[in-house]
Order: structure tokens, then sequence, then C-alpha cells
């Protein structure tokens, strides 16, 4: 294990090349995934009479839940063991694992589905804390925002790629196509290569990106133990101590809770857009897929542009800025019309300029503020709260589209996540809380 050089090109292009690797995943998961489960998996009068779309956006929320529990223990693990590295391959794999296991799930298997699906996607959110955590160890006050913009970037492009590849397929299959494929055999096929892509790039990457720091011993009194058992509760322990610190930082609390909010809004809209599609605007997969096609990559150029208006106008303006247009994004789904791909279009195209600023920025802002040598404990917090803000936008979604029978009231709904989340965000004072970081060292 050595000491990280920051700023060092290669391995920043390494720890970026992550981001190209599980991409593949998470745009299938809703460009493919979940209108496929909307057409192939739900019978068409519904499961138990629950809509697909109710049930994706209920299955989003109890996801959340679990990783809400979950997230902050392995990082403070990660911390504690030095074994960042480590913990990220393993993560990724299994979760690549069950994103190959998804197509063989037969058709209104509806409960199996499910379990894979959340599953796959436990796997590449815990990876993501370690991912994350390695940011403050690669760069500078100066250059982490245009990095985690980078890292964005390469997400953006290689699920783009990969999409393009996937959209083909599609595109050639059913009755008039030329691979002989259904279009339900071919949302399989793409389906199961996004575990390959996410496994094998996820190994290539790690070549160029070292281990860092050393372990530390498991303290005395934890030795009579079992291993998982010592950590879970080191983990738990490390958790709660830093729950109890973060109280005597209000910015960094507050800077926590407008990210709460807003993020909940952008999550919802990503993660139930394809089954929106599906079940209230009427479009086919390939349609919904070119749709996350244009966001892939108008947000690699997204993810640049906000890390370039960061550096002029600071992190926490651009998010505000980006926020607006969020809110704007909301309403306009609303009113789309049904059968018609064109508007869905527009607004995907939109959708991709702020997706990277949004998520780029609160990550480089978020890693401004901590102290780098609990990095992954903090980042399994900032994980921890971002899956507490997206039980709440899926959940309200899901009762307010069972209660009225459509999804279009329920998009409107997220609307009062970016007004709070901007609100809240306004009121942070970014200097103090960087200033504050030096008193960490003393706990």
């Amino acid at each position: 294990m050595t000491d990280l050089v920051r700023n060092d090109r290669k391995t920043i292009f390494a720890w970026a090349m992550y981001d190209w690797a599980n991409s593949a995943f998470i745009v299938t998961l809703g460009a493919v995934v979940a209108p496929f489960f909307a057409e192939a998996i739900v019978p068409e009068e519904g499961w138990h009479g629950w809509s697909a779309e109710t049930i994706w956006a209920a299955v989003v929320s109890i996801g959340s839940t679990i990783l809400f529990v979950a997230m902050p223990v392995i990082g403070a693990i990660a911390d504690f063991n030095s074994a960042k590295r480590r913990f990220l391959r393993n993560c990724a794999v299994a979760g690549g694992i069950m994103a190959l296991a998804l197509p063989f799930v037969p058709d209104g298997a509806v409960p199996w589905f499910l379990v894979v699906a959340v599953t796959a996607h436990i796997g590449f959110v815990a990876a993501n804390v370690f991912y994350d955590a390695f940011l403050p160890g690669l760069t500078t006050d100066d250059t982490v925002d245009r990095v985690s913009s980078k890292g964005y970037a390469f997400g953006y492009v290689g699920g783009g790629l990969y999409l393009v590849f996937g959209l083909a397929l599609l595109l050639a299959s059913g009755d008039d196509g030329l691979t002989g494929l259904s279009t339900s055999g071919a949302a399989r096929v793409v389906i199961f290569g996004s575990g390959l892509w996410w496994i094998g790039f996820t190994l290539y990457a790690l070549r160029g990106l070292p281990e860092v720091g050393e372990a530390s011993p498991v303290p005395t009194r934890y030795r009579h133990m079992r291993p998982w058992r010592a950590y879970a509760t080191i983990g738990f322990g490390r958790t709660l101590g830093t729950a109890r610190k973060l109280v005597g930082y209000p910015q960094l609390m507050l800077f926590v809770l407008a990210f709460i909010f807003y993020n909940d809004g952008a999550v919802t809209v990503i993660n139930i857009s394809g089954s929106y599609a599906s079940e209230t605007l009427g479009l086919g997969i390939a349609e919904i897929s070119g749709a996350f096609l244009i966001v892939q990559f108008v947000a690699f150029g997204g993810a640049l542009f906000f890390g370039v208006l960061a550096d002029r106008i600071g992190a926490k303006q651009a998010i505000i800025w980006s926020l607006v247009v969020w809110a704007l994004v909301a309403v306009a789904a609303y009113f789309l019309p049904a059968g018609q791909a064109l508007p869905f279009y527009v607004i995907a195209v939109v959708v991709g300029l702020v997706m990277g600023g949004v998520q780029a920025l609160s990550r480089s802002l978020y890693a401004s503020m901590i102290p780098e040598q609990a990095s992954a404990e903090f980042f399994g917090f900032f994980s921890v709260f971002s899956k507490f803000s997206a039980i709440w936008g899926p959940l309200v979604f899901s009762i307010v589209s069972h209660r009225t029978g459509s999804g279009r009231p329920a998009i409107l709904s997220i609307v009062a996540f970016f007004v709070v989340g901007g609100f809240l965000l306004a009121r942070v004072n970014v200097d103090r809380a960087r200033a504050d970081r030096a008193r960490w060292e003393g706990h």
C-alpha cells in the first residue's frame, strides 16, 4: 500500500475509468430494465392491483431504505481497514454478477426480478462509496471540482457508448428485425451485456488505482469476535461517533440537509423516467433507450460545462442554477403528450445538461468540506443521506400515482423537493464549512 500522488494524471484516469465501467449498468437500469419490467415481467393487468410504474417506484424506495442502513457502516469499515480498493472491487463484481443473472428471470416472476435488480443496484451504490472516497486524496481544493466532473463525464461517455450498442440491437429486433430476436429477447441480451461491461472495465480500471494506507489492527476488546462481527461493531461505533460530531458543524449539516431534498428530486426523476415513459406516455423500449442515449452524451458536455461554471461562480451557485432547471423539467414532464417521442427527447436534452452539474458538483463540494483522513466514513454518510433522500421521492411518486391512477400528478409533486433543497443550499456558508475541517483532527 502506498500514498496517492495528488493530481496525478494516470491515477485520475484509472479512477475515472471506474465511472466508465459502472455507467453501462446504471443507464441500462433506467433505459432498458425499467421499461422491460413494465412490458415483459409485469402482466398487462398489473400485479395484485398495482401497476408496473407504481411497483417500480416503490421498489426504488425500498432499495434505498436498505442502503440507508448499510452504507455508513461499510464506509467506516473501509476506512478502518484501509481497504477502499478491495471493497470497491468486491461490491462491483458482486453487483455485476447480479446484472448477469437478471435477464434469466422468466416473464411474470415479479418478486424474483425485483430481488435480483435491487441486489445489483445495492452492489452499484456500495461500490460507489469506495470510489467516491478516493476523490479527496486524488485532488486538491483547486482541482476537486474538475476531477469530479471528469469522472462523471467518463461515465456518461462509457454508458452512452454501451447504450449505442444496446439501442442498435433493440432496433434490429422484433418481427421485422434482422437479428431474429424478439424485443424482449434483445432487452435480455442488453441487460446481460451491461453486467459484462461493468465487471470487465472495473478490473481494467483497478489496475491503475492502488490501495492506500495501512490497515489498523482490530482493537483488543473486539478480537474475541468473528471478523465480520468485529468490523460491523467498529463500523456502527464509528458511524454513531461521526453523527455525534456532525452536530457541532452546522454548515456541513445544512449542506447535507439541502442535499437530501434536492437529490431526492433528481434521483426520483432519473429512476422513474423509464417506467413513466412506458406506462404514462406509452413509449416503447427502443424510444426510451434513445432518450437515455441523448441524456448520456449531452450529460458529458453538461458535466464539463458545470465544472467550468463552478470555477467561475462557485460550486454552490452552479448547483442552485441547475436546481432551477430541474424544477422546470418536472413541470414540463407533467405536460408531455402521450405517444409522442419528440417532446420526450427535448426533455432528455435538458436533463442531460443539468444531471452532470448537480451530481458532480455536489460530490466535489462535499469532498471539499470533509476531513480527508475519514473520507470513506464521510462518503458513507454522503451515500446514506443520498439513499435516505432517495426513499421519499419515489415513495411520494408511488403513493400519488396509485391514488390518482396516473403518473402525471406524481411527477409534478417532485418540484417541491427542488424548491426546498435550493432554499437550504443558498444558506450554506461554504468557506466556513471548509475552515472547520481542521477541527476534526482533534476528534
